[in-house]
This record gives structure tokens, sequence and C-alpha cells, in this order.
């Protein structure tokens, strides 16, 4: 009974924040300001505070060079927890971007939508990818291509860098050098309590899940702890093609993420 008063309480406040600054942030992109790559940043601050999501970042986001972060896929609230970080822009599957409500949010916060199934149209996204990177963006892409149950890294795909592998030439010519950072991104305490092993399926959101469920399950759980670790910046065009840039991204996510779910220190 409490857990429903929590969530429904919780829900309303999202609504309340998230209506009027969806508004906003639409009118912001129609005019073209610069308030509309940043104020999703701002608001999804705001909806982790409301939520009780307490992001804890460990490393540093480059400041000085456009980012293609890496990520691993976890649940629905890797996209709050990590907007937090800096303001940012997602790769996502072109399914997205007909999910109801979500793909309105999805294009407020200007994602780029790739449809996987047809090259032409990946190469298509990879001059968008470049521009946006020219222009000083930071763009996320989940490199498993779903979410897993949080007890493992899936192996990540590498048809889905062909657009970001294609990219660093075109970004180069007008400004800094593009450069890709590992973020790996783990569930680690609800209610100030370590998320055991089977535990970390009941904030992952995978499979066949409803999200509205999922959602209303997570908001009567109580507050939860993600920590986010950003890997060290490496140029993007000194990984020779879509394959290396994978196995790379990869092996760093999987180090890192087995680190932080056993509680291990980070190598010096």
């Amino acid at each position: 009974m409490l857990g429903s008063i929590r969530a429904s309480i919780l829900l309303a406040a999202f609504v309340a924040v998230t209506l009027p600054l969806m508004l906003l942030q639409w009118l912001f992109l129609k005019l073209g300001l610069k308030q509309a790559r940043t104020l999703p940043n701002g608001y999804h601050k705001l909806v982790c505070r409301i939520l009780g999501i307490r992001v804890h970042v460990e490393g540093k986001l480059a400041n000085d060079s456009p980012v293609l972060l890496v990520s691993n896929h976890i649940s629905w609230l890797d996209i709050p927890a990590l907007s937090t970080v800096a303001p940012l822009s997602f790769v996502a599957k072109a399914e997205v971007g007909v999910w109801p409500f979500v793909s309105l949010l999805a294009r407020l916060q200007r994602t780029v939508f790739v449809d996987r199934t047809r090259r032409t149209l990946v190469r298509d996204k990879a001059g968008e990818i470049a521009e946006r990177l020219a222009k000083g963006d930071t763009i996320v892409l989940f490199a498993e291509g779903t979410s897993s149950d949080g007890n493992r890294i899936l192996p990540f795909r590498s048809s889905l860098f062909s657009a970001a592998s294609l990219a660093p030439n075109a970004a180069n010519d007008n400004g800094p050098e593009a450069v890709v950072q590992t973020v790996s991104i783990a569930y680690t305490h609800l209610h100030g309590l370590p998320i055991l092993r089977h535990e970390r399926p009941l904030i992952a959101w995978y499979g066949d899940m409803d999200m509205m469920s999922h959602a209303w399950n997570v908001l009567k759980s109580g507050p939860i702890d993600v920590t986010i670790r950003l890997g060290e910046p490496v140029r993007l065009a000194s990984l020779r093609d879509r394959k290396a840039l994978a196995a790379f991204s990869e092996a760093q996510i999987r180090q890192s993420y087995i680190e932080q779910v056993t509680a291990r220190p980070r190598a010096a």
C-alpha cells in the first residue's frame, strides 16, 4: 500500500514537471535556440531527484572534443541517469521512434533513429552523426542493441557501429577531433542496501517486459543508486573500423562492469 502511494506521488510529480518542459523544449527546438541542447540535461537531473535515482559519476567526460559515448544498456532508467552527466543525445533503433510518449521525449532530446536493417539508411545516418559531432554534441550509443538483465554484458553488435565508424572524417574537418569514451552503468543499491545478483532483474527492463508495469514497480520500490563510470577518451579515428570500435568498447565496458557489480576497486 505504501509503495503504491509513493509511486502515485512520484508519477504525479513527474507529469507536473515533464509536460510544461516538453512544451518549452519544443519551442526551443522550433526557434533553433542553444537551450534546446542543454534543457534535457537539467530536466533529467530534476527527474532523477524526483524519482529517487541517485547518480554517482566516476571519471570525466571530455570537454574539449565531440564525444561518442558507448554504453551498456540495462533499463529505461539509463536514459535519465546518463542524461544527468552532460547535455547529450542518443542513437536509438527505429522502433523507438513509434513508441507512444517515449518517442516524443526521444525526439525532443534530438535522438538519432537508425534502421539497422537497411544499410543505405545506416550510411545516411553516419552523416547526421558526423554533423552532430562536428557541432560539439555528445552522442550515446547502446552497443548491445538491447537491454540486459543486469547480471551480464551482452555481446556488442558491430553492425550498430556502422554509422559511428564512418563519422570521424566528416566531423574532423570543421573542428576538434572526435573521441570515443566508454561508459559502464550499474545499479548498485536499493534503499541504501547493495543490490544482489537475484535482485538486479527487478531494476532491469528487458525481454518482453511491459514498460508501464515495470516503471510502476520501480517507482514503488524506493531510492536507487546508480554508478556511471567513464573511460578515458580515445581518438575515434584511431579505431580502424566498426569491428575494432566494437571490440575495444566491449572489452573496456565488460571489465569495468565486473568491477562495479563485484565492488572491486578500479585499477590505478
